[in-house]
């Protein structure tokens, strides 16, 4: 009896143990998955890893591209820490931030509403992602003529409207919330969608509970959608807050850090520094700051706002 229950737990083992070709399949499998990850891990090292320790190191040293890099510490750090175009590209930056963040976010989460609710179709669902399509300079470059002082059919639409034509890349009041609203037009359409896929995730049957019990659209709003859609709202805060900090090409190509700095923001003075004045050390330096600070305001975020937990249990 006893040999038999040995013979019978042998047995038992043997059946729950891998067999050999098992592990082979398996083995296999994930010869195949890194055979396809490959590509991009490759380009993932080539392109961001190798050139961000490179910068980090640049940083450190005195570089132009003309001769080898010297070694010069935290000197260039100790420069920007001096530097008033730094601290006033910072600020610039910020105000930028500050308006897109505000009126993307609001406006998008207008749009993912009115989605969700009104426009089921999606023929107009799509129309809102067309701005999002477009490149970048493509859509600056026509807005800098829609909005021109002298021939642009903004101005000449508030002139007809007996008002005062607006300088909105010329005056230092209105070339950076021109810049933002511009932004905002081309990527609120984009937002907008991850809001609505964040809305598509809650149950109904929490809006037909609130219904029972009597509240309101807006009592609704605040005590379901708003809970329920923070995590996808802090994901498009963090995403929105990162992109904002590293508008380029809309100022690039209209004033060019003008008129008097006020649109100079902070990755278009590494811009400048680096290739325009052939400074690469000073100007990693100020990427690796900004590198921080983005990682810093992304920490505070996730952390604060809870961005990695969710409500709907």
């Amino acid at each position: 009896m006893t040999t038999l229950t040995k013979h019978e737990s042998s047995a038992k083992l043997r059946a729950g143990a891998p067999t050999p070709r098992g592990g082979l399949r398996r083995f296999g499998d994930l010869k195949i998955a890194l055979f396809f990850i490959a590509p991009a891990m490759i380009g993932f090292v080539l392109f961001y890893v190798v050139p961000t320790f490179r910068g980090i190191y640049l940083s450190f040293t005195e570089y132009n591209i003309l001769g080898d890099p010297e070694w010069v510490g935290f000197d260039n750090y100790a420069a920007i820490a001096k530097d008033a175009l730094f601290w006033n590209s910072l600020a610039v930056t910020g105000q930028y931030v500050l308006i897109n963040i505000v009126l993307q976010t609001a406006l998008a989460l207008g749009l993912a509403l009115l989605m969700d609710r009104v426009a089921k179709s999606t023929l107009v669902r799509g129309a809102l992602l067309l701005p999002y399509l477009m490149s970048n300079v493509i859509a600056a470059l026509l807005w800098f003529w829609m909005l021109d002082y002298q021939i642009g059919v903004v101005n000449q639409f508030i002139e007809w409207s007996g008002l005062p034509r607006v300088a909105f890349f010329g005056s230092e009041e209105w070339a950076i919330p021109t810049q933002a609203l511009i932004n905002t037009w081309r990527h609120m359409g984009y937002t907008a969608l991850l809001i609505f896929a964040g809305l598509q995730a809650i149950p109904q049957h929490l809006y037909e509970v609130a219904n029972l019990d009597g509240a309101s659209p807006f009592q609704t709003f605040r005590k379901v959608t708003m809970p329920l859609l923070r995590p996808v709202l802090v994901l498009v805060l963090v995403v929105t807050v990162i992109g904002s900090f590293q508008v380029f090409d809309t100022v690039a190509v209209t004033t060019q850090g003008g008129p008097v700095n006020a649109t100079r923001v902070i990755q278009y003075y590494i811009y400048q520094r680096a290739f325009t004045e052939s400074d690469f050390g000073y100007g990693s330096a100020i990427a690796v700051i900004l590198f921080l600070i983005l990682a810093l305001v992304a920490f505070i975020q996730m952390k604060f706002l809870r961005g990695n937990e969710s409500d709907l249990d």
